[in-house]
């Protein structure tokens, strides 16, 4: 049975930034606190980091000691109390990466996503016959129980495309993603009809980077940039890679990414010459599939 697992949220990333925040502003250091509160340094830390919430009587010692004053108080408080509500979880995520169910979180609760794929199409846009090739191809050693749970998760993470007020996302592909034959040619064109479908919601942007562009500053790998609703929750950045999943919160590695994003804004065909591009993709595996 597997271990139940903490899952961050964009409030309990805010309450440990505001703890951490207190505490610089109190000139005080994580052992300072320890003497002075009692409570386990290594408990410090994992509040401080987002790993746990803190018990309400940790809290209120916290509160304490950086004499935090009301209405503050109030809503670090509150801020406390809904820090483990899940926007979007499903029992069987423990089975998935610890990272990349925080990513499920983040993307549930964004108001914004960038994403660039270097070889996939992205997750939120992917039919479900390709998402169970690229992880089948992604994934040589898992089950079919272990691929049909990765599927069943990307296919839920569609909600947040409509929801009342849906992700708005801005997806940049490089060609290298529609012509892989990810699944074989009838995948691959039901794939390019949903793109084509989804390019016409007010949600999405999609961008394609051709060929013909020749290197850009994307080829090292795919990312994405989240940003969220409230101004108080900075952006991140998640990256997937074969070396492992990582998160990039710090304000000098956003902008990097933001930069990047931006030059291969500039350098992919505008949605109109992209859509276009996939249009004859989709005729090249339609004469393919009536040769056959």
């Amino acid at each position: 049975m597997p271990t139940k697992r903490h899952t961050p949220t964009v409030r309990l990333r805010r309450l440990a930034a505001e703890l951490r925040r207190l505490r610089a502003s109190a000139d005080l250091t994580r052992e300072d606190v320890t003497e002075r509160t009692g409570i386990n340094a290594a408990t410090l830390y994992r509040i401080e980091t987002a790993r746990v919430r803190p018990q309400q009587r940790t809290l209120a010692s916290l509160l304490d000691i950086y004499e935090v004053a009301q209405p503050q108080r109030d809503e670090i408080i509150a801020l406390s109390q809904g820090a483990d509500e899940q926007v979007w979880l499903r029992p069987y995520h423990a089975e998935l990466r610890e990272l990349y169910t925080a990513y499920i979180s983040f993307e549930a609760e964004a108001q914004a996503v960038r994403n660039y794929e270097s070889l996939f199409i992205p997750g939120l846009l992917q039919t479900e016959d390709y998402a169970r090739a690229v992880i089948r191809g992604g994934l040589p050693s898992a089950n079919a129980r272990q691929v049909e749970q990765r599927v069943q998760a990307r296919m839920e993470r569609k909600t947040v495309l409509a929801k009342d007020a849906p992700l708005q996302l801005w997806a940049i592909i490089d060609e290298s993603a529609l012509r892989r034959m990810s699944g074989g040619p009838t995948v691959m064109r039901d794939q390019m009809n949903h793109l084509l479908s989804a390019m016409a919601e007010p949600y999405l942007t999609l961008q394609v980077i051709p060929f013909g562009a020749g290197s850009h500053p994307g080829m090292p790998g795919s990312f994405a940039l989240i940003s969220f609703p409230d101004a108080d929750d900075p952006e991140i950045v998640y990256i997937d890679s074969m070396a492992g999943d990582m998160f990039l919160e710090s304000g000098a590695d956003v902008n990097r990414y933001g930069l990047i994003f931006d030059t291969l804004r500039a350098v992919a065909l505008s949605p109109d010459d992209s859509a276009s591009l996939i249009a004859e993709l989709l005729k090249d595996i339609q004469r393919e599939e009536e040769a056959q």
